[in-house]
């Protein structure tokens, strides 16, 4: 067995707001958590077990990732009596195979054995941020975006229904633009943090309608995850325990490339 973990880290990568993105970050909350690049628990070709992620991921070379939109439909979470658990889904450029995320998703929790649902940004390795002009409850269709342009500026995108979108832009200079991903995840703080129960986690367009979802945009080509043009460079991956017994798994993607669906297992460690 192979165990690979990714750096996580407050340093080794700058990061610079742009004017507008420094006004919206002075707006919301920092989450004092990340989440994370993907920790490897083992890799069996394009099938890989991580303590950290489920769901799927597109390759590239460096800096050919340009755009990546998902849509899911916010879970709804089974809470214990007390105590915390945590279960975040986000749509995201780079930490499949670098040191940097920059992504936006949402977060079905257990706070103290409440459910406590909310959006969230984060440009790792700095800490996530809420976003409090979203009202986020299950059932929700979340639809969002990270695009990368220029010299390592990224804009994040999220919306909730009819609900005005979320954007904030800002400069990560060490990114490299080589991955993109859609993802459930065990968010980390001096560790991965127990999963809530979300059940199963519904991911894009046959599910929510909104097109064109999940895809991405890749040295210019542009198509959903199952796409041809991604046939050799998708990584279908399962989350799992210290003993690699499964917490979360993803389904197949639908016939048309688009869609697939995360379920929830157990919550660890």
């Amino acid at each position: 067995m192979r165990r690979t973990t990714m750096a996580v880290s407050l340093l080794g990568a700058a990061l610079v707001f742009t004017n507008s993105g420094a006004a919206a970050r002075k707006q919301e909350v920092s989450l004092r958590r990340h989440h994370a690049p993907i920790i490897i628990h083992e890799r069996h070709g394009r099938n890989v077990a991580s303590d950290n992620w489920s769901g799927y991921a597109v390759t590239g070379v460096k800096g050919s990732v340009t755009d990546a939109k998902g849509s899911w439909i916010v879970p709804s979470v089974t809470c214990p009596s007390s105590g915390d658990e945590y279960s975040s889904f986000w749509v995201g450029i780079d930490g499949y195979s670098s040191n940097t995320v920059e992504q936006v998703g949402t977060d079905s929790d257990c706070v103290n054995g409440v459910p406590t649902y909310y959006a969230w940004y984060e440009f790792y390795p700095h800490f996530a941020y809420t976003i409090r002009s979203i009202t986020v409850k299950p059932g929700d269709v979340i639809s969002a975006e990270v695009t990368a342009s220029g010299k390592g500026t990224f804009t994040v995108t999220i919306t909730d229904g009819n609900e005005r979108p979320f954007s904030v832009s800002t400069h990560v200079p060490n990114a490299a633009a080589s991955s993109a991903e859609w993802i459930a995840e065990a968010p980390y703080s001096g560790g991965v943090l127990p999963l809530a129960n979300f059940g199963t986690v519904l991911f894009g367009q046959d599910s929510t309608a909104v097109m064109e979802t999940c895809n991405a945009t890749i040295g210019g080509t542009s198509g959903p995850i199952g796409s041809p043009s991604f046939a050799n460079d998708v990584a279908e991956i399962t989350m799992v325990n210290g003993s690699g017994a499964t917490k979360a798994a993803p389904s197949d993607l639908s016939s048309d490339g688009s869609s697939f669906s995360v379920a929830w297992v157990s919550s660890g460690p």
